[in-house]
């Protein structure tokens, strides 16, 4: 079922292993299931329950339920809560929520807003991973006295010649190990991914129809949970007054072009809607400035970038964190792992040196490490400014 299942094969005091990697029959290992209420994890659950193990499936309630319900489709709603729920009664297993509402808002929503207001480009799903689902959630796994918690996320843990290592998905379309970088060695010795090894989502909604879910046809999530329909400036001015005042447009050298209605509404990279056309060639945004609310815009070739610093660097590799490493490294969730050279600097800041370089490398995004020749995720860490053009 898992991808740590060919241990089965093994013996650990002539008992042989479950499909979890664990010593002991289904039915005395206790598994918390991460439920959102989406056709994922509700087949984790539903599988996990069939095979015999002893579920308990758990959703946390991330933001006020009045705004969620006008949101259809988002992760944890109010509908969410309750798909969820009947999940876990037609299969016959203990449902709790959680309200992580605070403790969401402070390690997610605070940081989301603030890393806009600085010019970056954030990524709260990881944020959330890092510091509510493999963190909070996970010391409530232990506390009920869980021998693992699984999740519904397409990624792969394997057992490994030293540890347990963190692989893509088999299904590379689906893979969400960008979003899962900063899961740490003891986090990922707990963990388990049940889906990681499925060759595509319709073999997931085949097994959720195969259990008779209500969730067999769910849509997926499309955008950020807490963000209604992808305004992302409105989420942002709603918690930051005052955070999309105007300011200029101006080019390399400074020369005025136009004005624009809020840093906030612009990311590196963005050629359309900077309300700038017929100046000749096309021109992007190069670099934002929160200090003087300016945008500033250059050709296409400015946005090349070879040298990416990034910190809070967190390291899943069996080697030591130092000298040069020859790796693949992925600097967008929707671009795949390039060539790099990764130069650390201590034990949580890193230097990355492109091979090819790349366009719109952005201050807030992650840079996620993976083994050459190898579907082995080595780490991550969080790009920062500033950007250093290619040479």
């Amino acid at each position: 079922m898992t991808a740590t299942a060919p241990a089965a094969a093994h013996r650990a005091d002539d008992i042989e292993l479950n499909s979890l990697g664990f010593a002991k029959p289904p039915s005395q290992t206790r598994v918390v299931v991460a439920m959102s209420g989406g056709v994922d994890s509700s087949v984790v659950a539903a599988k996990l329950k069939s095979e015999g193990y002893d579920v308990v499936g758990v959703t946390l309630q991330l933001y006020d339920h009045g705004a969620a319900l006008a949101k259809k489709g988002a992760c944890c709603a109010g509908q969410d809560i309750h798909d969820a729920r009947r999940v876990a009664e037609r299969m016959g297993f203990p449902h709790y929520v959680l309200d992580y509402e605070n403790k969401f808002r402070e390690s997610v929503i605070d940081e989301f807003a603030d890393a806009y207001l600085s010019g970056a480009t954030p990524v709260p799903c990881i944020r959330c991973n890092e510091r509510v689902k493999f963190r909070d959630l996970l010391e409530t796994a232990r506390d009920l006295d869980a021998d693992c918690m699984a999740t519904g996320h397409y990624i792969q843990r394997k057992d490994g010649s030293v540890r347990a290592e963190l692989h893509m998905a088999a299904d590379h379309n689906r893979d969400q190990s960008y979003f899962l970088f900063s899961t740490t060695q003891e986090q990922l010795d707990f963990l388990r991914f049940p889906l990681g090894h499925l060759e595509s989502k319709a073999e997931t909604r085949a097994l959720a129809a195969e259990y008779g879910l209500s969730v067999a046809d769910k849509p997926d999530s499309q955008d950020i949970c807490f963000v209604p329909n992808g305004d992302y400036a409105a989420v942002i001015e709603k918690l930051r007054p005052g955070a999309a005042d105007p300011g200029e447009i101006v080019d390399l050298d400074g020369n005025v072009l136009g004005q624009h209605r809020g840093v906030i509404h612009y990311t590196i990279g963005q050629r359309r809607g900077l309300g700038i056309g017929g100046l000749g060639d096309p021109l992007y945004v190069v670099r934002l400035e929160p200090e003087t609310r300016r945008v500033v815009v250059g050709p296409k070739t400015a946005l090349a970038t070879r040298i990416v610093p990034v910190s809070e660097v967190n390291w899943l590799g069996d080697e030591p964190f130092k000298g040069e490493i020859s790796c693949m490294v992925r600097i967008r969730s929707t671009r795949p792992p390039k060539p790099a050279i990764l130069r650390p600097i201590d034990a949580r800041r890193a230097e990355v040196e492109l091979l090819d370089p790349e366009e719109g490398v952005s201050p807030g995004q992650a840079c996620v490490f993976y083994a050459n020749d190898s579907t082995r995720v080595l780490g991550g860490g969080w790009i920062t400014l500033r950007r250093r053009p290619a040479s």
